[in-house]
């Protein structure tokens, strides 16, 4: 079951919240997020739940400084972000990666480092060691030296979670995470994410099994392009809200991710 949410940093000992106030993206054929706002904090674990074209990857992207945004504003830590920061770390869908790059567990978990070290510098052994820990808090030193293409949907999943570590982000967010994984693959990665938010970091997901919200998130928000409830799932996740998220949309239109 989820933890309390919103611990301090185990990193910092501070306590950091991230703000999202009256957000709006357009893409050309229309606008994909319009009005959305919620505030959480370190320690939790949050599902973005929504309908196809409710805006969940849309709004992870944005946070992640990854698109454009019309109006509005993203605060963490009590600063602005205006582009993209270090301390938050964004895991694309599984289907979106090319896992037959030639690439080792190792050389993705360095790209990690990229943003501390840049991408001409070497390495310092500072930078060595942050990417040891991550191998070994992912479990993924024995696998070090493998190509991702050998690995399974869950081994694959803990790599890009290391290379997050590896950055040292604060804030992960998830496109879809338990997306193609089996069983054991899911409840290995439902731990590493409840282990995660233990340490005071702070976990977003885009996530469609509404069988499983209550056993694995903290708090909720329900978007379908605005935010139509946000706080914890005991308060949000009921039948009336889940109705109004996805229900048949009154008027066609340009669907987005």
């Amino acid at each position: 079951m989820p933890s309390a949410p919103h611990e301090s940093c185990a990193h910092c000992g501070q306590h950091h919240e991230l703000r999202v106030e009256n957000l709006r993206v357009r893409y050309r054929e229309g606008r994909a997020l319009d009005g959305i706002s919620f505030a959480t904090s370190c320690g939790a674990c949050v599902a973005l739940i929504g309908p196809n074209g409710a805006g969940k990857s849309t709004l992870l992207k944005a946070i992640a400084g990854l698109l454009p945004i019309e109006s509005g504003k993203i605060f963490w830590r009590g600063t602005q972000v205006a582009k993209w920061s270090r301390e938050i770390a964004y895991l694309p869908q599984r289907e979106n990666v090319d896992w037959q790059f030639p690439i080792t567990v190792r050389g993705v978990v360095r790209m990690g480092r990229y943003p501390q070290a840049g991408w001409w510098r070497p390495f310092s052994p500072a930078d060595a060691a942050a990417i040891q820990h991550a191998l070994a808090a992912m479990d993924l030193l024995d696998l070090q030296h493998r190509q991702i293409s050998a690995l399974s949907g869950g081994q694959q999943q803990r790599v890009f979670l290391a290379r997050a570590l590896a950055q040292q982000a604060h804030v992960l967010l998830l496109d879809e995470p338990f997306s193609g994984l089996d069983r054991t693959s899911k409840a290995t990665l439902a731990q590493t994410l409840r282990d995660l938010t233990k340490e005071g970091r702070l976990v977003l997901a885009a996530h469609h099994d509404l069988d499983t919200v209550r056993d694995l998130y903290d708090e909720a928000l329900l978007l379908r392009r605005n935010s139509l409830a946000f706080g914890p799932v005991a308060q949000v996740f009921t039948e009336d809200l889940l109705a109004q998220t996805f229900a048949p949309p009154a008027t066609a239109g340009k669907e987005f991710a």
